[in-house]
């Protein structure tokens, strides 16, 4: 295994009423407000099917992580034991890719507007994918 490095390039930037990590919930379903993705101009084809309704996951750099933590007390409870962060949902890793299941609520041009997303203002956005309920495709 080589140390090849790889380029990424955020597809949008989320919009939210959370302003800071103290002020987000640690997850979408314990109070996560809505909150907008905006895609890049240029990648606006990418984006031209999603519909109201649809289940998405949406992949984020979580930009204020740290990437030195490789363990964790879960949910930074102190009772529980150390736990690599890769058993766990925290936002400190290697590579602090934030994952995040969400509904569409609207679609206006380039702002897509989801439910309960726990990212905070300005949060890039990497990628969106479709939840699959039963694959399609061979």
């Amino acid at each position: 295994m080589d140390d090849t490095t790889y380029e990424l390039r955020a597809v949008g930037w989320v919009q939210s009423p959370l302003a800071d990590r103290s002020s987000a919930p640690r997850q979408g379903d314990e109070g996560a407000p809505p909150a907008s993705l905006v895609f890049r101009p240029e990648v606006l084809p990418a984006a031209a099917d999603l519909q109201p309704g649809q289940e998405v996951l949406v992949l984020t750099w979580l930009h204020q992580a740290r990437r030195d933590v490789l363990s964790v007390h879960p949910r930074d409870d102190m009772t529980r034991p150390l736990t690599g962060v890769f058993a766990t949902r925290s936002s400190e890793r290697p590579n602090p890719i934030g994952l995040h299941r969400v509904v569409i609520t609207a679609v206006d041009g380039e702002i897509v507007t989801v439910d309960r997303l726990e990212a905070i203002d300005g949060t890039p956005v990497l990628d969106v994918k479709p939840v699959l309920r039963e694959v399609t495709e061979r």
